[in-house]
């Protein structure tokens, strides 16, 4: 991810029926049948990624990660394909054969959700406060492994309750290889993704990203608040309810990441991202950063608006 607004091409406009939703949501209670979240399990799932090493692409740790994801995705019975596409690191001027990850719960339905994270981890500490490790690549326990922790831990729980929706679940690659202040460089997965993604398109989506950190803070990233309004006050609404006080309904910065390009497309998306990290694209980006009750809180939120919006 990038702290930039918008910028090229700008976002469709979207549909008028998501305002209706959200009406229709504050006359709702939140689902009641929304299998329980397990932070232990969410927090192994951010372990073993780490106890890979660095996942940049091209790495060893990158291929065992996908193969990682894979095996857990299978147990939930899930249908689960592979979306190859080839990337560029504009620093190193490598070409790498990258990876989205989807995995579709109940694919016929055509009412559908989407939510999302990137799997892959920055090739470099570009940040590191130590310049000898600039040139090294992060472990990305909270930028990456996170994200995909709450995604793994959610396919459980959708296999054991059907939420009444189609639920698309997407792990992005290729999103952390650009370049500062080059924002066309980043989100390449979703980028691909969105590009060829097939009608009837998701009526809604959450991207989760760095929403790990031991002090989570998850306030309005501002290009989800400008751009799709309702559904961001619908997610915070439901963790306001729930009482997870890590979601600040208060304005944070406008980040370029991998929901900019749903937007483009006319998804309403909402990022969830506590980007006032200070190990961001750094060597120490490690588990010990991190905790189970982060995961816990957004996953008990994204769970909680999946069911909702089945009901």
């Amino acid at each position: 991810m990038h702290n930039s607004g918008i910028q090229g091409r700008w976002v469709k406009a979207l549909s008028c029926s998501v305002a209706l939703a959200a009406t229709l949501f504050g006359l709702r209670v939140l689902a009641a049948d929304a299998p329980q979240f397990d932070p232990a399990l969410a927090w192994d799932h951010l372990a073993v990624q780490c106890s890979f090493g660095a996942r940049n692409p091209g790495s060893a740790g990158h291929q065992k990660c996908l193969e990682y994801m894979e095996g857990v995705l299978k147990k939930t019975g899930c249908t689960i394909q592979r979306q190859d596409f080839l990337g560029e690191d504009p620093e190193s001027q490598k070409s790498y054969f990258l990876t989205n990850l989807i995995a579709k719960f109940w694919p016929n339905r055509s009412r559908r959700l989407l939510l999302c994270a990137h799997w892959d981890t920055r090739p470099r500490a570009d940040q590191d406060p130590d310049s000898t490790n600039r040139k090294q690549p992060i472990i990305g326990a909270n930028d990456g492994a996170s994200g995909v922790a709450v995604l793994l831990e959610i396919a459980r729980c959708l296999s054991l309750v059907d939420p009444g929706i189609g639920v698309d679940l997407v792990f992005f690659d290729g999103e952390d290889m650009g370049r500062e202040t080059h924002i066309d460089e980043y989100c390449l997965g979703s980028q691909w993704y969105a590009q060829h993604l097939e009608y009837p398109l998701p009526e809604a989506a959450i991207l989760l990203d760095m929403v790990g950190d031991a002090d989570l803070r998850i306030p309005y990233e501002q290009n989800s608040h400008y751009y799709a309004p309702q559904l961001v006050d619908e997610v915070f609404k439901i963790a306001a309810k729930l009482g997870e006080t890590a979601f600040d309904p208060r304005p944070g910065r406008p980040v370029y990441d991998d929901h900019i390009h749903l937007l483009e497309i006319g998804i309403p998306a909402v990022d969830l991202i506590d980007f006032e990290y200070r190990y961001w694209h750094t060597t120490a980006d490690l588990p010990a950063k991190c905790n189970g009750s982060s995961l816990n809180s957004v996953g008990r939120v994204a769970l909680a608006w999946i069911y909702q919006r089945g009901q």
